[in-house]
């Protein structure tokens, strides 16, 4: 049975007749936005409904994980859990053909609705292994994009993860391509505190999840294996980052990161998170020991040809005019160049001024050492040679690594009077930053000048967007606010502000006032809480958990003569504990924690006798003969015991909304409070 929304074809012809699973109302509230709403105003319901669902199926960023992939406009595609759509229009305007598999039918329709101009797209709903068996075997892509985690779920039976793998690989054509996008168990992100993105664990992926659940991802080895297994010998491995749900950028063992360029950790977009170390600096020592691949937050594996492309990174959370990428590409000869090409058709005039800034900064900087990359106009693209060397910002890494002030100082200095140097001509690279400065032997290779203006910006200014960018990619960079602000640009913390605005502005100006993907954590509302934090929080937890015995020989209660007990808490709501009376004893306090909320007595005895409400004083109020609520945070609980040889206790804890406890104590019951 066939249906219609637009253009798209629905093939019904496998659908069980009702949807096996389902994210609940957030789907009817998604279906609704596509159904009400064209795609051109997602990006202000997505700031608006600061919400992690609608972000992620909605966002246009989505796509950056396959926009990258050569596919020809004759080629046909098979994207196996094509889920709300948020690929499928792009890969319909990049290919003859799309084949979407999707288990649910809502999912389905918002997939149509999304795409219903577009009259290359046919979505089969059902079961995969029922729909399969009629598919033909020579498409040019088979997508599994976040899905062969799902194998278990998928398939069954024992090796479901490489009978998943041989099934959809059959798929594919003599010259096709499978693209497999999943998340590493291994990935840094884990490791810091981000629980597993599938089960909302901490290190569950790490531990071999040991709680169970529907989805698996595995190392780079663990993949290799199981291509082994099915048979497949010709892949390449790519690692977009962060990570391939929203990627700004992809390397390839052919093009790896280098220290100081993996800054942008903080995505906890779904959940809140720890931060258990830097994730930068971990980054750059995992960089320097070679193990990147194994720590990688994502893996994309492409089975087949491996494409031309080697890196890809994504400019295009800015407004249309300036959306861009970047990438590296490398030939058969094996030689390497880089081209910058439009994301959107808006976005062309801004190349064009590009190759007009290489001839005007060219020009400034003739016969110095400061060398601007050759620009060419490829169709709509730009093509420039592949400089070698260290950036700038690497250097200036490694003098921080090493204690080299001087060394840092010094380079810092050069990039003062390179900056300002023909500082009368009217024209300025805002872009004269320290990754945009290759230094290889006697020569700076200015490679990215985009923000070029034909007209004169202060060196100051320039400086200042520098050194606040590398300041941001946080570690050691920190400790060089004062050299760099105070020291070489003599600036006053009203002065810093004002700048740091003025980049904030400049960034909005970029971006359209939308929100990029970056700022989406904060608007969503995620917490992430560091090391520091979390030692606070077990520190006044600890502080707050540890009982106190006061024992009166006649006296009175004092400090000297009390008990701290900080193995009382057995459970995070239960204590337990006995504790041995002093000769001549009277009476006996006991403090369970330092906090107000209520307690259930389940056990009070003297040398094992129990004692009832009545023989027990408390500075809090009795709701019946267990339970009292405490609005104190020094609790008191208290029974005559003269001669007695032990107390055991056992108490419930529950705790309450602030302020109620408050309410259900009287006042007189409030300022009943005991003295040392």
């Amino acid at each position: 049975m066939m249906e219609k929304i637009g253009k798209i074809v629905l093939d019904m012809t496998y659908y069980p007749g009702e949807d096996k699973y389902s994210d609940g109302a957030i789907e009817d509230e998604l279906l609704e936005i596509i159904q009400n709403h064209p795609v051109e105003e997602y990006p202000e319901i997505i700031e608006k409904k600061k919400s992690w669902p609608i972000f992620y199926h909605l966002s246009p960023f989505r796509t950056n994980i396959i926009d990258w992939l050569p596919i020809k406009k004759t080629d046909r595609v098979l994207e196996i859990g094509s889920g709300c759509g948020a690929l499928t229009g792009a890969l319909a305007k990049k290919a003859a053909h799309v084949t979407c598999i999707e288990l649910s039918k809502k999912r389905s329709l918002m997939n149509a609705y999304r795409n219903q101009d577009k009259d290359n797209i046919t979505i089969m709903v059902g079961n995969f292994q029922e729909i399969e068996p009629h598919l033909p075997c020579d498409y040019d892509y088979v997508l599994l994009v976040g899905v062969f985690e799902y194998g278990q779920s998928y398939i069954g039976g024992a090796t479901p993860y490489e009978d998943f793998m041989r099934i959809c690989n059959q798929h594919r054509g003599k010259d096709g391509k499978m693209i497999i996008a999943i998340e590493n168990k291994f990935g840094l992100k884990y490791w810091a505190g981000c629980r597993e993105d599938h089960n909302a664990q901490f290190f569950s992926g790490i531990e071999g999840y040991p709680h169970g659940g529907s989805a698996r991802t595995f190392t780079k080895k663990g993949l290799e294996k199981i291509m082994k297994t099915v048979g497949i010998s010709e892949y390449s491995f790519y690692y977009p980052y962060p990570d391939y749900k929203f990627m700004s950028t992809i390397y390839s063992d052919q093009y790896l990161p280098k220290k100081g360029e993996l800054s942008t950790n903080l995505r906890n977009f779904d959940r809140d998170r720890m931060l258990l170390f830097d994730e930068k600096r971990a980054f750059d020592q995992i960089i320097d020991e070679e193990e990147f691949s194994l720590f990688s937050n994502s893996y994309l594996v492409v089975v087949g040809k491996a494409p031309e492309c080697v890196y890809c990174k994504f400019s295009n959370d800015r407004a249309k005019p300036w959306a861009i990428r970047t990438s590296i590409m490398r030939n058969t000869f094996g030689d390497l160049h880089v081209e910058k090409a439009p994301d959107t058709m808006a976005a062309v005039p801004h190349l064009k001024n590009t190759r007009k800034a290489y001839d005007l900064l060219s020009t400034r900087y003739k016969g110095t050492k400061v060398v601007i990359n050759q620009c060419k106009t490829m169709t709509s693209a730009l093509y420039f040679p592949f400089c070698k060397g260290k950036t700038l910002e690497e250097l200036l890494d490694g003098c921080l690594d090493k204690a080299d002030i001087s060394g840092f100082k010094a380079l810092v200095d050069e990039y003062m009077k390179w900056l300002s140097y023909g500082e009368g001509e009217t024209v300025s690279n805002l872009d004269f930053v320290f990754p945009n400065i290759l230094v290889d032997g006697d020569k700076w290779h200015v490679i990215d000048y985009e923000w070029t203006f034909e007209k004169l910006i202060p060196s100051k200014e320039i400086a200042f967007r520098a050194f606040y960018n590398y300041m941001l990619g946080g570690g050691n960079r920190e400790n060089c606010r004062d050299l760099l602000f105070g020291d070489i640009l003599q600036m006053t913390d009203a002065q810093i502000e004002e700048y740091i605005q003025n980049e904030k502005d400049f960034q909005k100006y970029i971006t359209g006032q939308r929100a990029a993907v970056g700022d989406m954590r904060e608007l969503i509302a995620n917490k992430v809480y560091d090391i520091a934090t979390i030692e606070s929080i077990f520190a006044d937890n600890a502080a707050r958990q540890i009982s106190q015995a006061f024992f009166d020989c006649g006296s009175g209660y004092s400090e000297e003569n009390s008990l701290l007990i900080r193995d009382s808490f057995v459970q995070k709501d239960l204590i337990v504990s006995k504790v041995a009376l002093p000769e001549g004893i009277k009476s006996f306090r006991f403090d369970p924690w330092s906090f107000d909320g209520v307690v259930r007595i389940e056990e009070l005895s003297v040398d094992g006798v129990p004692y009832t409400r009545e023989q027990i004083q408390v500075n809090g109020r009795w709701l019946d003969d267990n339970y009292i609520v405490f609005a104190t945070e020094d609790p008191n609980i208290i029974v005559a015991c003269e001669g007695a040889r032990e107390v055991s206790l056992r108490l419930r804890i529950y705790g309450m909304p602030e302020g109620l406890s408050a309410l259900l104590v009287p006042e007189d019951s409030k300022k009943r409070k005991k003295l040392f």
